[in-house]
């Protein structure tokens, strides 16, 4: 965007382009709305805002009706479409989007919902359940990028993090087994820095070369080790514990304050990353190494240092992301259990502009796409469950298609610095 000598706004082809797109796509899922979930459904649907045991239990329940919530919803977004197309939205252009995409999903729930009951609360608590290794793996990417390190390694990281997490945390505990994932993922991180760094080779094959090197590695260890001893791959798995007064609040709290150690990790994590990012002399030398190496070499500051050090912490962060799969999930651990959720987390990374805070909405959404098809499931929708559980990969695909906007990466993103 430009801005014109009167102080008018002047709009780049590029941009006035995806106004149209957006304007059409807000009218299209008007459309949808209007004869998927409005036309012919029946009855009221019933959203349960408390769980049993609950102390405000007694909160009555948010009963729609499943039609009348579906033509709002596409009268609304009809209505967007007509704004989008006539003068737009200017900056807030991604939150109307975002905003719509809500309405959506929310007609779209009531119409799955329809004389059914369905508990709101509980798809919200596991949203922020499903993000958990999402958020790890996009902060791994925030923390490896902003020094212009590209880290396609994060899944095979997650990865070794779990099988590390598995065995170390049903030998000695699950305290250990969460230290074994953080350290396997800075050893892996620590590979990636020395190739990419020291030698120069492709940041990409590099990545690469983990993933299949932890897959490869991680299956042939389970066949021969974690089979024949069961005992090896039976990890406690990391209690939730509820934080007295905020843990009661209605609907915020069992999604944000009733959960185990992962989680409280990733939400201090999120805060002391955007901290130490744009508030420390730390955050701001790694920026300008991400942005420009050979100025931030003539003031002084150790580019190659940098690269180390921030790429290994963010392995270290995508082990401990892993390790979440076997001590604070699952309590075992599955060939390629991780399912693709380290690229996610960069699409995340992505979709969240290189900024944690950011990264972390997006896994939200990710989370959100995740455990719908969970609760469709329960609901027994018609839609057949191969399509639900394509659900979080279409979200990533239509995220990095670029329908959210541009986002640029950090100007030295994925070049090798040769000192002169």
């Amino acid at each position: 965007m430009t801005i014109a000598a009167k102080g008018t706004i002047v709009q780049t082809s590029a941009e006035r382009r995806r106004a149209r797109i957006l304007g059409v796509t807000y009218l299209v899922l008007a459309a949808a709305v209007l004869v998927l979930f409005a036309i012919h459904t029946q009855g009221d649907a019933t959203f349960r805002l408390t769980r049993e045991g609950d102390r405000f239990s007694n909160l009555p329940d948010l009963v729609l009706s499943a039609s009348g919530l579906a033509y709002t919803v596409a009268a609304f977004l009809a209505f967007l479409g007509g704004i989008q197309l006539t003068r737009g939205f200017g900056k807030a252009t991604n939150v109307v989007l975002g905003f719509a995409l809500l309405l959506f999903v929310f007609a779209f729930l009531g119409w799955a919902a329809a004389g059914k009951a369905f508990s709101l609360v509980g798809m919200l608590q596991l949203t922020v359940v499903k993000s958990v290794p999402i958020t790890f793996g996009a902060l791994s990417g925030v923390m490896c990028e902003r020094v212009a390190v590209i880290n396609i390694g994060i899944e095979g990281m997650l990865l070794a993090g779990a099988f590390m997490g598995a065995i170390v945390g049903s030998a000695a505990g699950p305290w250990m087994g969460i230290l074994a994932g953080v350290l396997i993922g800075g050893l892996l991180a620590l590979a990636l820095a020395v190739l990419a760094i020291r030698y120069q080779v492709d940041q990409i094959i590099a990545g690469v070369v983990i993933n299949i090197f932890a897959l490869g590695l991680t299956s042939f260890m389970t066949s021969q080790l974690l089979i024949p001893n069961p005992e090896l791959n039976d990890a406690p798995i990391m209690a939730p514990f509820k934080i007295p007064l905020l843990g009661d609040i209605p609907v915020i709290g069992p999604m944000f304050f009733d959960h185990n150690f992962f989680v409280y990790a990733m939400f201090v994590l999120v805060i002391v990353i955007t901290w130490g990012l744009f508030k420390t002399r730390w955050g701001l030398r790694s920026r300008a190494v991400g942005e420009h190496p050979r100025a931030a070499d003539t003031l002084g500051i150790n580019v190659f240092k940098f690269r180390y050090l921030n790429v290994m912490l963010g392995g270290m962060i995508a082990g401990l992301g892993g390790a979440y799969f076997t001590i604070g999930s699952t309590g075992s651990f599955d060939e390629n259990m991780t399912a693709g959720r380290g690229f996610i987390g960069l699409a995340a990374m992505i979709f969240g502009r290189w900024h944690p805070v950011g990264a972390l909405a997006a896994a939200l959404v990710f989370g959100f796409a995740d455990s719908l098809q969970n609760k469709l499931a329960i609901l027994q929708t018609p839609i057949p469950g191969e399509f639900l559980l394509m659900a979080p990969y279409i979200v990533t695909i239509i995220v990095v298609a670029g329908i959210v906007g541009k986002a640029r990466p950090p100007a030295a993103d994925g070049q090798p610095y040769v000192k002169e």
